[in-house]
């Protein structure tokens, strides 16, 4: 299904009972962040705010807030369609004679809506701010999180082009508004936007940059999709297959670039690599931390297009579940087939929410020989933004992927430490706070398939072995409260039916997690136990999925993850300068108590169900 713009969604979502509007008059610093954060997390609608201060266009945000609005927005029933319509695309036959190539029609029509359309004009150049006119401070850009460094963009979608090849990129990466005409460009060292900067600086001019705010929801999806490098194959095509018709752009006001022409705005200007990059941050990140300040690239805006009565819309990130990992889930539904294509065996994969993308991958597939889960695992370290995952976890095909807990059962129940599991380095997002340099560090590989005989050596390699035969008991008994042992900084703990010790601790010395892990595995509290989850006092304990997105966010595996006998221990707890950890470590993300207090207190005057309160 093809969306004219953003504002037909919203009026769908809107007849469906799926986006509520707020007139009362609210706030872009911050106010917005804590009422949508609500939302989100308890599975509310999307929000058109009306009325906000100092701003005459209304903000929307939420809108593929649930997966149901997900798949909706991106034509599709169910997000598992994705994945159909792909490998329906990709099984072009050639067999069959006549009537076979006649069945490929259809899919080659599709295939034909990939190029994007030229259109003379579109509606977001009915209204055009050149020069001294451009004034940023006027779009209600929010800001986020207490202590963001200022005023960010949060759903760009950033236009370049290469200047040696002409092709086309378009990305997702945030703008921190630094003035009146200018932002901040947050292209990391492995992003398309970096590559087209660094030739533009060898060949000595600007590079052109248009971010379109706005367009329809397959477009702002299309540019999170982590592409492959195929040629002719970019994000103005996928969102044309999504849709089923081709994306209408047209040429910018000022700039030399193809622009959408149904979004709401145009911010077009450029980057010159010649000048000094400026500090950007910090910012409340899709890791649900804080990504402290660091140089990057400055955006001078030259125009601003709008349509005429625009919306701005928005989304946040921070601490999962939000937004972003519906967005992650179409990107796992739609690359699945692409990725079986490369590594056939695989039969499912997911990324939960709360691994935040590149932290956890659980990878399900049809095992047929031993060290097979290797060969899986270490394939995919190789797909493209996949290079990115810290942890992957390898299982058999009838356990479900996306279910947590049960894939954290299987890990317990098949997976030795030890001898089950696996460390090498790579790239890891350099938005990871834990490694041992900026995007280097080390990964983890769990093989949690039941093993064939020569996995496990010994005597038991002259028979099939079965998920009992392990060291393991499948009904562990987790140890009472008052028999667990006291230590040092410890604030809360328990044992889980599954053989998971969660601990989260108060650090104040260096080594203080090693000490413990060393007294908890000589415990007697210990027995049976598989895994030490060590996280910082600020964790819940009782929350499996809070305690495993510390731990991920929190650990370099190689150097966090120590084997203690048969336990195997997770250092989750915050990395000190004393122990060789240079960097400064970030807060995880909070809202202001102020702000949480005052949507309270005006909840019944936004006139949002008391549900999602």
């Amino acid at each position: 299904m093809a969306f004219p713009d953003i504002q037909s969604f919203m009026r769908l979502l809107e007849d469906r009972g799926e986006l509520l509007r707020v007139s009362a008059p609210v706030s872009v610093d911050l106010e917005i962040t804590e009422i949508a954060d609500r939302l989100v997390k308890s599975g509310g609608p999307a929000v058109l705010f009306e009325n906000v201060r100092g701003s005459e266009f209304p903000v929307v945000i939420g809108l593929m807030g649930t997966r149901e609005r997900t798949a909706l927005a991106l034509g599709v029933t169910d997000l598992d369609d994705l994945a159909k319509k792909v490998r329906a695309l990709i099984d072009l036959k050639g067999r069959g004679g006549t009537l076979g190539m006649l069945g490929n029609v259809t899919k080659l029509g599709d295939a034909m809506n990939l190029p994007p359309k030229r259109v003379k004009t579109g509606p977001v150049q009915d209204i055009v701010w050149r020069g001294d006119e451009v004034d940023l401070s006027r779009i209600p850009i929010l800001k986020c999180w207490p202590l963001d460094g200022g005023p960010f963009v949060t759903l760009p979608l950033v236009i370049s082009r290469d200047p040696e090849t002409g092709e086309r990129n378009m990305g997702m990466y945030r703008m921190q508004v630094m003035g009146k005409n200018t932002t901040g460009m947050h292209w990391q060292r492995h992003k398309t936007g970096t590559k087209h900067l660094e030739k533009a600086k060898r060949l000595g001019q600007r590079l052109e940059v248009a971010v379109a705010i706005g367009g329809d929801p397959a477009l702002i999806y299309a540019a999170t999709a982590p592409l492959p490098p195929i040629p002719g194959l970019d994000e103005f095509a996928l969102a044309g297959y999504l849709r089923g018709q081709r994306y209408p752009v047209t040429r910018g006001i000022t700039v030399d670039l193809d622009v959408p022409a149904n979004a709401e705005f145009i911010l077009e200007g450029y980057v010159d690599p010649a000048e000094d990059w400026v500090m950007e941050g910090p910012f409340g990140d899709h890791t649900g931390f804080y990504t402290l300040p660091d140089l990057y690239p400055l955006f001078h805006v030259t125009a601003v297009t709008m349509r005429r009565q625009p919306v701005y819309p928005a989304t946040i990130v921070g601490r999962p579940p939000m937004e972003d990992a519906y967005l992650i889930e179409a990107s796992e539904r739609l690359f699945l087939p692409a990725a079986q294509l490369i590594i056939p065996e695989i039969t499912d994969y997911h990324m939960p929410p709360a691994g935040v993308a590149h932290n956890l991958v659980f990878v399900g597939i049809n095992k047929g020989y031993p060290g097979q889960a290797y060969k899986v695992a270490n394939g995919l370290f190789g797909l493209g933004q996949m290079m990115f995952a810290k942890v992957i976890v390898v299982l058999d095909d009838d356990v479900p992927v996306n279910h947590f807990e049960a894939v954290w059962r299987a890990v317990a129940e098949k997976a030795v430490p030890g001898r089950d599991t696996l460390t090498t380095r790579g790239p890891i997002d350099v938005l990871d706070h834990s490694s041992r340099g900026w995007g280097y560090g080390s990964k983890l590989i769990i093989d949690a398939t039941t093993k064939r005989p020569e996995e496990i050596g010994g005597a038991e390699s002259s028979r099939e072995v079965q998920a009992g035969d392990l060291a393991h008991e499948t009904v562990f008994s987790p140890a009472a409260a008052a028999e667990l042992p006291d230590f040092d900084g410890v604030v809360a703990q328990r044992q889980n039916d599954d053989g998971y010790w969660l601990v989260a601790l108060k650090k104040t010395r260096p080594g203080q997690a090693q000490e413990l892990a060393k007294a908890y595995a000589a415990h007697p509290a210990a027995a049976g136990v598989r895994h030490l989850l060590i996280c910082d006092e600020f964790t819940d304990v009782n929350d499996l999925q809070d305690v495993w997105w510390t731990i991920l966010n929190n650990i370099d595996p190689e150097r966090d993850v120590v084997q203690h006998g048969d336990l195997l221990t997770w250092d989750g707890a915050r990395k000190l300068p004393e122990e060789g950890f240079v960097r400064p470590w970030p807060p995880k993300i909070t809202m202001d108590p102020a702000v949480v207090e005052r949507v309270d207190a005006l909840w019944h005057v936004y006139g949002l169900p008391e549900q999602w309160r």
